[in-house]
């Protein structure tokens, strides 16, 4: 799903916004949850899951191409965690039983 797809579910869903009105509420949610991650924040949504920025430590890494070792610096990387709910509603498991009938 793309944003575009999620703006014309939302007005689609909701006959009283506009296409235009279902842009910018997705656009706000969104650019609230990139300012908050930029900032350190964590961003939690019952039900469907977590957001938060892992830290990278600095390592050595190798060029592919010339064998020589490389630098790489320290990042700040964001991390989506899923929920329960939303796991066992991706991913139900296996079918439970089904008891052995009696002849």
């Amino acid at each position: 799903m793309t944003r575009s797809d999620l703006v014309d579910e939302l007005a689609a869903r909701f006959a009283q916004l506009t296409h235009r009105d279902a842009e910018f509420a997705v656009k706000t949610v969104l650019d609230a949850m990139s300012h908050a991650l930029v900032k350190g924040h964590r961003i939690e949504i019952r039900g469907f899951g977590s957001f938060t920025v892992n830290r990278r430590p600095p390592r050595v890494g190798r060029n592919p191409r010339s064998g020589e070792s490389v630098q790489i610096p320290e990042k700040r990387v964001p991390h989506f965690k899923p929920g329960k709910a939303l796991r066992e509603s991706v991913d139900p498991g296996p079918a439970p039983a089904q008891p052995a009938k009696s002849a």
